[in-house]
């Protein structure tokens, strides 16, 4: 593994990690940027899951100008999603201490202004540490969704609800902001057991570390209902997973929540 670290000097308030893999064709660099030039107070670390394609080459032209806020890690191989979040959320905590952690999907599915509320609940809410995206179909809201995702996607979250006994209804939305406390490096230490459903890990995870201090983490999350998500076409997840995902959340319970 290789890394392009910005320089130290400049100490920012919020990293988010964005994985990607073969994103060279999708990688809006355009959106990217503007969000650079109106936000100086976020880092945003990109972290190249072996992608086989030109994705490290647009990554080093899009940090083109943002030096001091764009970082590159590069992995040699292709790990997954998670391993690829996992990582680059380490490598922040280890070298960028930012106040609040979290990870964005690269299609920006989720547009980046998004973040500016997740900030505002928890600057306001103390007893807030993470907020999670919830792509929840309200009027007066934009979320677009394909029709076999979402009803595969609502089964799903229902299942995961359940077995966290939590009233959780999106857990798979990729936009997601952690406050950094003692604690969150322990969260992402250990690989995780699913590519693909490791935000259900995250959440037992973290349920287990809170019972352990007695404490509710139900209390501590906010689902945000997200005013634009719009399913952006090229996703690597394809129907079929979601039959591997109801494996791995069984793996995931048997691990975390005996």
């Amino acid at each position: 593994m290789t890394n392009n670290r910005a320089p130290a000097a400049v100490a920012r308030r919020v990293c988010l990690v964005v994985p990607c893999y073969n994103e060279a064709r999708r990688l809006d660099t355009s959106r990217f940027r503007q969000f650079l030039s109106a936000d100086r107070t976020t880092r945003l670390l990109f972290v190249d899951d072996g992608s086989r394609d030109n994705t490290l080459a647009v990554l080093e032209q899009l940090r083109q100008g943002y030096e001091d806020r764009v970082s590159i890690l590069a992995c040699k191989r292709n790990a997954g999603k998670g391993e690829a979040v996992r990582r680059g959320i380490l490598h922040a905590l280890d070298e960028l201490e930012p106040a609040f952690v979290g990870f964005w999907d690269a299609d920006l599915a989720t547009p980046l202004d998004a973040l500016e509320r997740f900030l505002s609940v928890l600057d306001t809410r103390p007893e807030i540490e993470m907020v999670f995206g919830a792509r929840v179909k309200l009027l007066g809201r934009c979320v677009e969704r394909h029709a076999t995702r979402h009803y595969l996607g609502r089964i799903f979250a229902t299942t995961v609800s359940t077995m966290l006994r939590m009233p959780i209804y999106d857990t798979q939305c990729g936009a997601k902001l952690f406050r950094v406390r003692p604690e969150t490096r322990q969260i992402f230490a250990e690989p995780f057991l699913s590519r693909w459903v490791f935000d259900v890990e995250i959440i037992a995870r973290y349920l287990n570390a809170y019972r352990r201090e007695s404490r509710r983490l139900e209390a501590a999350v906010y689902e945000y209902p997200l005013e634009v998500w719009v399913d952006v076409a090229g996703s690597k997840v394809h129907p079929t997973d979601f039959f591997t995902a109801f494996w791995d959340i069984l793996r995931i319970r048997r691990r975390y929540l005996r």
